[in-house]
């Protein structure tokens, strides 16, 4: 087997139906993420993108989308905005990273959700995660059947917030689509005030993270691309989630609302008029994603494993990760307050460098993670 390195363009029209059959095995789509068309889409807005071809015997066999290596350091398409992240594979194989790596002339492969088999490497996946499907195949009205009589408490005390909205301001309703942006623009001003108060990093106000949405939501309403979520109470609105929709699934990605509506639970508003909306579109597993929302037990079918961690091959890079790993156990033996700091400071530095290219945004944006 062989590992070569290819610009987005270099893909053919028979390469794109492999790679996109590949991320459906047995016809059932894995993630929208893991489809030839995100990569795309992010290529459109970086120019940093290419895919390694796993090939034997002249065919090929693989495809792993990924970043240029960055101080050694490579990193999945799109990463850490990508929520599944992996290599497509055809069937029955399991190819090896570690050798995309070296053939991207790389030390060190940072991953955050990782799907299916990678190197097996002891050490490779420092924790494991799982993203939570809502499986609607049977219907909305199905699974909010079997969810309520299973949690009564929960789905109550929701209705109730629906029924204290429409006391107060009218109908609820959710609308899918957003042909002239101004939901997106507001989702975009909530979001970014969100990040202002809690000092996280402000994706969007990343050139690249923008080009690569407005992309998206131009293909919206199609085969695949974004969709637009919005919730109104009466004539104001409440919530808008901006996702990531492909053959059957829809992806959860970037929700946001009103923080003078949080009483009513504006987010769980959304989600559940969001599920009988694009059920009635076609859509039949809708994916929350991995980690946090202590919510999400109320809504799981199943979950499908991520891995997040790293593959490490001799180099500054990964001589770097270890020393910052090394840094972690030592602050374990301390008190909590201060043992979290080594990880702090490495998620922040690693996300900074993932989403900047250049050294002075990243230290700004490092910097702003310790404001507050």
């Amino acid at each position: 087997m062989t590992v070569r390195i290819v610009p987005i363009e270099d893909i053919t029209d028979q390469m794109i139906l492999n790679w996109n059959s590949w991320a459906a095995p047995s016809g059932r789509l894995i993630s929208p993420y893991l489809r030839f068309e995100f990569t795309q889409s992010v290529a459109r807005a970086r120019k940093d993108v290419r895919v390694a071809l796993f090939e034997e015997h002249g065919e090929v066999i693989g495809f792993f989308p990924h970043h240029l290596a960055r101080e050694g350091v490579v990193r999945p398409v799109g990463a850490p905005m990508s929520d599944y992240q992996g290599i497509i594979a055809a069937p029955g194989q399991v190819l090896d990273p570690v050798a995309a790596l070296a053939a991207a002339r790389g030390s060190a492969l940072v991953f955050d959700n990782w799907c299916g088999a990678h190197t097996g490497q002891a050490g490779d996946t420092r924790s494991l995660d799982g993203s939570t499907i809502v499986d609607l195949a049977d219907g909305a009205d199905a699974f909010f059947a079997a969810r309520t009589a299973e949690f009564s408490s929960h789905f109550r005390k929701t209705a109730r917030l629906q029924r204290n909205a429409e006391r107060d301001f009218g109908p609820v309703r959710v609308e899918l689509g957003d042909p002239d942006g101004q939901m997106f623009d507001r989702l975009c001003r909530w979001k970014q005030e969100q990040y202002r108060k809690t000092a996280k990093l402000d994706v969007f106000g990343i050139d690249w993270v923008q080009a690569v949405l407005a992309d998206l939501r131009q293909s919206e309403g199609g085969e695949f691309g974004g969709l637009t979520a919005a919730l109104w109470f009466g004539d104001r609105l409440a919530a808008v989630e901006f996702g990531l929709v492909a053959d059957d699934v829809y992806h959860s990605w970037f929700p946001a609302y009103d923080p003078e509506l949080s009483k009513y639970s504006p987010g769980l508003l959304l989600m559940h008029g969001l599920f009988r909306e694009a059920c009635q579109r076609g859509v039949r597993r809708v994916d929350l994603g991995a980690g946090g929302g202590h919510y999400k037990k109320y809504y799981r079918s199943y979950d499908v494993p991520l891995a997040q961690g790293r593959t490490l091959r001799p180099g500054l890079a990964s001589l770097g990760i270890r020393s910052w790993e090394m840094a972690e156990s030592a602050a374990r033996v301390m008190p909590e307050k201060f043992a979290e700091i080594p990880v702090r400071l490495r998620r922040r530095w690693s996300q900074a460098c993932a989403f900047e290219a250049k050294l002075t945004p990243r230290l700004a944006s490092f910097a702003r993670a310790f404001s507050l």
